[in-house]
């Protein structure tokens, strides 16, 4: 996977958590220090999942080895349509009361399964070296996202969580296609 796409899927994972983190800095100020461990927490289970993906992807490699590709694009297609009908659906983020660890821990864990799911795919086409490259660009931009979230909740800035699932969610289909051109199946 070349940068710009490890960056475009660093994105595409992380608009949840740049969503939740708006959502609940709009509803709870939000200081510095809660702050930073809420973009740590998310930020690590957003890279740590897909380790976890991987290992699982890895562990199917040989007997999956003629189809992985296909399983990487069914795989973010049905992430990415997921995304799209959550974006379309009239649902409403709650605030949360994200003073307990224990509810970061779970915010953090709900907006990170995508990412363990990606992951399989990353353990059956990535190398080592691609895999730790990968994880680390999507822990980073998880963090800064999750900033930047909480700093547009302080500001009352208007954060479309249906629009931005959409959006996230066409990314991601796009990137499987692109897994699809990468293996040349077109």
């Amino acid at each position: 996977m070349t940068a710009i796409a490890t960056l475009i899927l660093a994105f595409s994972l992380s608009v949840d958590s740049l969503v939740v983190a708006a959502s609940c800095s709009l509803a709870t100020p939000i200081d510095r220090r809660r702050g930073n461990t809420m973009a740590s927490l998310f930020a690590l289970f957003q890279g740590g999942l897909p380790l976890l993906g991987a290992l699982v992807g890895a562990a199917m490699k040989e007997p999956l080895a003629a189809v992985d590709h296909w399983i990487a694009f069914a795989l973010l297609v049905g992430i990415g349509l997921k995304m799209i009908v959550e974006g379309f659906r009239d649902a409403k983020e709650k605030p949360f009361d994200v003073s307990r660890i224990g509810v970061v821990c779970t915010l953090a864990l709900a907006t990170s399964i995508d990412a363990l799911v990606v992951g399989i795919g990353f353990g059956l086409t990535y190398s080592t070296a691609q895999l730790l490259t990968t994880v680390v660009v999507i822990a980073l931009v998880t963090f800064l996202a999750t900033w930047f979230g909480i700093v547009l909740g302080r500001r009352r800035t208007h954060l479309s969580p249906q629009w931005a699932g959409i959006l996230s969610g066409a990314v991601l289909i796009a990137l499987a296609i692109h897994t699809l051109h990468e293996h040349d199946v077109f």
